[in-house]
This record gives C-alpha cells, sequence and structure tokens, in this order.
C-alpha cells in the first residue's frame, strides 16, 4: 500500500514529518473497508517510520480490526529503493501468514512490477495491490513469482 495523500502546507518541513492532508485522512478509512470487503486482514502491517505513512497504517488497520501491536515500524521502507522494501519482506517471521507494508513511490510501483512482471505505471495515493504467492516463506517472495489479485485506490470508485 502506499501512504494516503500527505500535506504539502509547510514546504520547510522535513519530508519524514508531513501529516496526511483532509484527502488522506478521508481515504485511508475507505481503503481499510475496502480491504475489509475484499477479505483482507494481514497478520503483520509494517510501515514506513515517515508520519504519513505511518498515520494510513494506523487508519487502514484500524477498519481491518487490527490494533497498533500490529503495526510495526521499519526504517527500510522509507526508501525509494524496491529491493530495500523486499529484503524486509523477505525476513519476515514465517508465523505471519499475510503482510501489509505502507510505503513509497517509486518503490511501490517498481515493486508490484517486478513481483507480478506487471507494467503498471502509477500506484496512487492511498493505492493498493493484493499479490498472492505460492509459497508458505518471506524467503519465497520473489521478482516474477507474484500474482496482482486486486488492485484499487481511491479514485477508481470515484
Amino acid at each position: 500500500m502506499r501512504h494516503a495523500k500527505s500535506s504539502w502546507d509547510d514546504p520547510s518541513m522535513e519530508d519524514i514529518d508531513r501529516p496526511l492532508n483532509k484527502r488522506g485522512k478521508r481515504d485511508a478509512p475507505e481503503m481499510g473497508r475496502r480491504l475489509s470487503e475484499y477479505g483482507v486482514k494481514p497478520t503483520i502491517v509494517v510501515s514506513s517510520p515517515a508520519r504519513r505513512a505511518l498515520r494510513t497504517a494506523e487508519k487502514v488497520s484500524a477498519e481491518l480490526g487490527l490494533e497498533k501491536r500490529d503495526i510495526r515500524i521499519d526504517e527500510h521502507v522509507y526508501s525509494w529503493d524496491s529491493d530495500a522494501v523486499l529484503k524486509v519482506i523477505n525476513e519476515l517471521d514465517d508465523k505471519y501468514k499475510s503482510a501489509m507494508v505502507v510505503f513509497h513511490n517509486p518503490a511501490i510501483i517498481d515493486l508490484v512490477n517486478e513481483l507480478t512482471s506487471g507494467d503498471i505505471n502509477n500506484v496512487p495515493t492511498c493505492g493498493v495491490a493484493i499479490i498472492g504467492f505460492d509459497t508458505d516463506k518471506w524467503s519465497g517472495v520473489k521478482k516474477g513469482k507474484g500474482k496482482l489479485l486486486k488492485f484499487d485506490y481511491p479514485k477508481k470508485l470515484r
């Protein structure tokens, strides 16, 4: 999942500190409800430490019936490098049967396409790609081995 829309009201603010804007605060719970309708309930949520990503993770998780303790912050997904994010995924504990990672463009576009051999040219803010793998080990999540099961974003149904 890409973080929801963030505010640029204060151009002097550090990137990591940018909050969600009004649209982001509205879209994150909406996408949580959609994920719930799709039957998605991750057993762990990994979030970038960026304020906008963490707030997105919290709002989506609340709609999915998850607790804040189900969210793990990992500075390695505050990255524009898809390989760094894939490494975090590959190192997840196998006790987790499903995961949601909340992070940033362009890494999310690259990772979705690399995992699924896809050709998505944009993952809009608060967009989500649900990808399935024929493995029960996170180390088995490999480039070209995933199947894109669903791709959704807030404006898709508006």
